[in-house]
């Protein structure tokens, strides 16, 4: 395939070796056995420019289901830009192979590049009890998914289910789970301080306080201490 060829075609074995560390690929670590080709976030998407108008729907599943991480970015951003101007068939099916391969979507960044661009504008006029399933599964990647989805509903104004998932997350054990509840409770409070501020004066005892420091990154300082010191 031409674009595997491009985009090997720009490894950086150095910037590899850091990007390998950075994402967490050590043993016990959340990315433990993946491999990069060095290539910085404007090359794959360069390529992806390039290339995804020539790569069918079906095909950019070979590059999902590689074992380089950038290749894999490079094949679900295909995604993004295909479900934006695809059909609603078209749509379907992305959505389907997506859901299909969440084993495959095995970081942080590939289920930010993608959930909300996806999933998020698909889910806004259908039921959403699919989100609720993923943050039910033993599977860090979909239960990340499953709140970074709602950036869709958030932009749009709809709060509730960002607010029901991340109640259900309260006492989630890890660090990539807090950041994207905090996150996307801050998303809320640009847009409704009122309901992020209901939601803490319910929650911040129980809190995380790496989800607690997200969620009031933009509230005033002295609004921030005093959550900061409820705890």
């Amino acid at each position: 395939m031409q674009v595997l060829e491009k985009l090997a075609s720009l490894q950086n074995p150095e910037r590899a070796k850091l990007m390998a560390r950075y994402f967490k690929t050590g043993k016990g670590q959340y990315a433990e056995g993946d491999t990069f080709w060095g290539l910085s976030n404007p090359q794959v998407r360069g390529v992806v420019k390039e290339y995804y108008k020539q790569v069918s729907i079906e095909e950019v599943t070979a590059m999902v289901e590689h074992s380089i991480h950038e290749v894999r970015a490079c094949g679900l951003l295909m995604w993004v830009e295909q479900f934006k101007k695809g059909s609603t068939i078209q749509r379907s099916r992305i959505v389907e192979l997506y859901l299909s391969h969440l084993n495959y979507i095995n970081n942080w960044d590939l289920v930010d590049l993608t959930a909300h661009f996806i999933l998020g504008p698909w889910l806004l006029d259908k039921d959403r009890d699919i989100l609720y399933e993923l943050a039910q599964r033993n599977h860090l990647w979909s239960q990340r998914v499953a709140i970074i989805t709602c950036f869709a509903f958030i932009r749009k104004g709809q709060f509730t289910d960002a607010i029901h998932l991340c109640e259900g997350f309260l006492t989630h054990r890890h660090d990539l789970i807090h950041k994207a509840t905090g996150w996307m409770l801050r998303e809320i409070g640009k847009r409704d301080e009122l309901v992020l501020k209901e939601f803490l004066d319910e929650h911040v005892l129980a809190m995380p306080r790496t989800m607690l420091r997200y969620a009031i990154e933009k509230l005033p300082p002295a609004e921030r201490k005093a959550y900061l010191l409820a705890k």
